[in-house]
């Protein structure tokens, strides 16, 4: 008897997920992972009723595991040191890795299936000359989601299925309807699942109250000071409301100074990135990559791909870009494709 685990949010689409997935299996267990907490529009236990509906209705085993202290630990706090540290950070990029299939995996492990699924919108093939697996983007670019997915390991991509990667969302919707399938038109939320308001500062301050900088500068890229800030956790690179500070002109923050406790803002010229440093570098191949080769890169998950010369020098990445990309922030994801396959990536440490 083949089994899969189906990892469950609660929405339409790892329910849909988990419906194809007794087209393939003859045995299908859905497990919600609560993570965040019952403020969370994510994960939380509200979600687990909706995916528990579903699976009643699918008439498969459903689960509900209490991953909140994890969660905690591995992505919330490092979430706010990263804030502290004059960073925009990803917390999906960790939650995928970690609790969408390592946790998950384990689990899937513990239950007697070697397979895991879930409703991300991405693809995975075999090269059947190297025998190796591809990362690949989803058909839908616009909700394409493998930007999440860059540091999923060879052991993991073959114990993966991505059901949804060669559909649209209205194509799941759709099939999501035809099945009569309780969370068919459950909206999606589009924000950080532990941060619902998209008040990231409250967050950050909730997580780390003793490590706060307190009151800091506001000054223009010549240093000359323009205002004060109650902590760079409330900025992120390429912002412009909110600054407290005017102008001449629109003001941007160009930079965040976590030594100094500043906020650097300009007229928005300095936005412009030719260069990119990238760090704690994933490669989706077990061969490595070249320490020279040429590909997109994708500095966030709504930019559309620059192409690049990327150097890899002891551990780092340098990506010296075709054209000037906006707002190149530090901790944000680096992710490198070669036309539709994902190559790799990493953090981004630094962009000139």
């Amino acid at each position: 008897m083949s089994r899969v685990v189906v990892g469950m949010s609660g929405g339409v689409d790892s329910s849909l997920a988990a419906a194809l997935m007794l087209e393939s299996y003859n045995d299908v267990i859905g497990i919600t992972m609560h993570l965040a907490g019952n403020s969370s529009r994510c994960c939380s236990l509200d979600d687990a009723d909706d995916a528990r509906k579903v699976a009643e209705q699918l008439g498969i085993n459903f689960y509900v595991a209490n991953y909140t202290k994890e969660f905690r630990q591995e992505v919330m706090k490092p979430f706010a040191d990263s804030y502290l540290a004059g960073e925009t950070p990803i917390p999906c990029i960790v939650c995928n890795k970690r609790f969408k299939f390592d946790h998950l995996l384990a689990r899937a492990r513990g239950l007697g299936a070697e397979k895991v699924a879930t409703g991300h919108y991405a693809r995975i093939a075999k090269d059947e000359e190297s025998g190796e697996f591809r990362l690949l983007r989803a058909l839908d670019s616009t909700k394409d989601q493998s930007y999440f997915l860059y540091n999923l390991s060879q052991d993991q991509l073959a114990r993966i299925e991505f059901p949804l990667g060669f559909l649209t969302k209205e194509e799941v919707r759709q099939k999501a309807r035809n099945l009569g399938l309780s969370t068919a038109e459950k909206p999606e939320s589009q924000e950080i699942c532990f941060v619902p308001d998209g008040d990231y500062a409250k967050v950050v301050e909730e997580l780390e109250p003793s490590s706060l900088p307190g009151r800091g500068e506001v000054v223009s890229e010549d240093g000359t000071f323009l205002g004060s800030h109650e902590g760079i956790h409330h900025f992120t690179v390429g912002q412009r409301r909110g600054l407290g500070v005017s102008g001449s002109g629109r003001l941007y923050v160009s930079k965040l100074d976590a030594k100094l406790n500043r906020v650097v803002v300009g007229d928005g010229r300095s936005l412009e990135h030719t260069k990119v440093e990238v760090s704690n570098l994933s490669w989706v191949s077990n061969e490595g990559i070249p320490d020279i080769f040429c590909a997109e890169i994708r500095v966030r998950h709504g930019h559309d791909p620059c192409p690049a010369k990327i150097e890899v020098l002891d551990g780092v990445a340098t990506a010296f870009l075709d054209h000037p990309v906006r707002a190149v922030a530090a901790g944000q994801a680096a992710v490198f494709y070669d036309s539709d396959t994902v190559l790799g990536g990493g953090s981004i440490k630094a962009a000139n």
